[in-house]
């Protein structure tokens, strides 16, 4: 069995599963790693790659990458100052893990779409 299951919440907050995946696995973090899976981009590229992120999520997400290691933040003096944003090694080594997942979801849409309607008609 995965090493998951913990006892408190002081317990929940030392579980290293837990602290790793709760800040990688949001929406918003996975779609930026994913953004960023084949080169760096300054922060209005990003913003445009993702689309529906907003002005204020996309920064804190950024820098919560970054805080953990993910990703670096690059400033190059201008004019004008450009930011750019690249996965690190550890990024990439995420970017490997999450590719399968995202193959699998296309792969697999129909079928979650199907249990969804299934799931939501009564049964008769």
């Amino acid at each position: 069995m995965l090493p998951i299951g913990v006892h408190s919440d002081a317990e929940a907050l030392l579980c290293p599963i837990r602290m790793v995946l709760s800040k990688v696995t949001g929406k918003w973090q996975i779609i930026i790693v994913l953004a960023l899976a084949d080169e760096p981009l300054r922060f209005s590229a990003l913003k445009r790659t993702i689309g529906d992120v907003t002005q204020r999520v996309l920064p804190e997400n950024l820098r919560n990458l970054q805080r953990d290691g993910y990703l670096t933040r690059t400033v190059s003096p201008g004019p004008p100052v450009a930011v750019s944003y690249e996965l690190t090694e550890l990024g990439q080594e995420l970017v490997a893990l999450l590719k399968p997942i995202v193959f699998w979801a296309k792969d697999n849409i129909e079928t979650v779409k199907a249990a969804r309607r299934d799931y939501e008609t009564p049964a008769g």
